[in-house]
């Protein structure tokens, strides 16, 4: 505890006052983000606040789809947030856009963690959120995605075992179709979501080629790619993703009817992990619009064998989002100080640790198991351990390395296939022309 408060304490990252910055230790300022949910939003400050008790920080979340068209008017006015969210890859909040606003954290980190610090941190953390040589974000945490999550209590109702299998797959959606439950859930007109169901098909096929096709190492007309573009056309034809998936968007919709108890599985990553505990779940079943919200048991399970070659498990992430300071902001020296602290000191990063909605940035940081307020601990606690651990020998990226341009064109691929405007070779080969232009 005492080595914790003392990391906490100096890892403000700014000078004590700065004439043009304001003060590193007071002051009022304001954060905008997708991510996270309230939950954690509140307790991130609420413990920043025990350190900075002079430092009030107002969280404003704004959705997805809407973060970037709020996002940039705002950076170029003299009024916008103090701290701001960004991403890596072309997704919403990309740094390589956005971190053009933000202030090189780089001597903060070094203040708050020494001359070594890139050895304290995660490397992939670090590495997606530069831009233009400069630290231009600090990362929270990490997310994977490979993972569907199901709701343990509905199969048991039912005595249903997770799919491990193609063929599991449908006899289980069979099943809970034939008692009016929902089986799987995507919001397939978000289409970055789309990209991790597609990813975790071509590693099932063939591990690491999407990996090598964004590389440019192998052509987005390899085979292995062809055919997991056939795999998620099957997923929709045969039933298993359920009926007006691509009129859907994973958040708020599929997000919503998993959380609702109206299906019993969805794709999703590490980042559900926080819906484990007893607080996380009873606010997003609240938040799925459920009066009376009782917590269900949630597990991560391996994306089922579809391709039935036995490769299964692959993890793919990123740095889920990172803390950016705006070199606008009035406040730079107190934004460093929160940005600094969440994502570098003992303290904060222990509340990441235990909320669960991200790993760690900080390589130190674990869970305490024995504060963590699960809603099946004897269930859950081995599997969130397993997927935590399996989570940090993966070194393949999620979005960091996909550009805006493929980005498009892999949502086009994914969403054309599935309505059957064209076929995996063709969406393959627009992919390829796609990639080849980039180059």
């Amino acid at each position: 505890m005492a080595v914790g408060l003392t990391l906490a304490g100096c890892a403000g990252g700014a000078p004590a006052e700065t004439a043009d910055k304001g003060s590193a230790d007071s002051g009022n300022i304001t954060w905008w983000g997708w991510t996270p949910d309230a939950t954690p939003a509140e307790a991130y400050i609420k413990a920043f606040n025990k350190v900075y008790p002079n430092i009030k920080v107002t969280f404003k979340k704004l959705t997805i789809d809407g973060y970037d068209a709020a996002i940039r008017p705002a950076l170029a006015s003299s009024v916008g947030p103090d701290v701001f969210d960004v991403a890596p890859g072309a997704a919403n909040g990309s740094v390589d856009i956005y971190g053009v606003n933000a202030v090189d954290l780089t001597p903060a980190v070094e203040k708050a963690l020494g001359a070594d610090w890139k050895s304290k941190l995660a490397p992939i953390g670090v590495t997606s959120l530069m831009n233009g040589g400069k630290l231009a974000a600090l990362s929270v945490g990490s997310v994977f995605s490979g993972t569907v999550w199901v709701n343990k209590d509905l199969f048991d109702k039912y005595q249903l075992t997770p799919p491990k299998t193609y063929d599991e797959w449908k006899k289980v959606c069979e099943t809970f179709k034939s008692n009016n439950v929902g089986c799987f859930v995507q919001g397939a007109a978000q289409t970055a979501f789309n990209e991790d169901t597609l990813q975790a098909i071509t590693d099932n096929v063939a591990p690491g080629v999407w990996e090598k096709a964004l590389k440019g190492e192998v052509p987005w007309t390899d085979p292995a790619i062809v055919k997991a573009l056939g795999l998620w056309k099957k997923l929709f034809d045969d039933g298993i993703m359920q009926e007006g998936a691509l009129g859907m968007q994973q958040y708020p919709d599929a997000n919503n009817g998993f959380m609702s108890g109206k299906y019993a599985m969805v794709m999703m990553g590490t980042w559900y992990m926080q819906y484990s505990t007893v607080e996380g779940s009873t606010a997003a079943i609240s938040g799925a619009g459920v009066a009376d919200p009782k917590p269900f048991t949630q597990l991560p399970i391996p994306f089922p064998d579809v391709a039935g070659t036995g490769n299964v498990g692959a993890l793919y992430g990123d740095a889920d989002f990172g803390l950016a300071v705006n070199q606008r902001s009035k406040s730079i020296a107190a934004a460093t100080t929160f940005a600094t602290w969440l994502g570098t000191s003992a303290a904060g990063q222990q509340v990441v640790a235990d909320i669960l909605n991200d790993i760690p940035a900080l390589t130190s940081a674990q869970p305490n198991w024995d504060t963590v307020k699960l809603v099946n601990p004897e269930v859950q606690r081995p599997a969130l351990e397993k997927l935590i651990t399996d989570a940090g020998k993966s070194t393949e990226p999620r979005l960091a390395t996909v550009v805006a341009d493929l980005q498009t064109a892999i949502g086009v691929a994914s969403t054309t296939v599935a309505a059957g405007q064209a076929t995996p070779e063709q969406a393959a080969a627009t992919l390829q022309a796609t990639a080849s232009k980039i180059k």
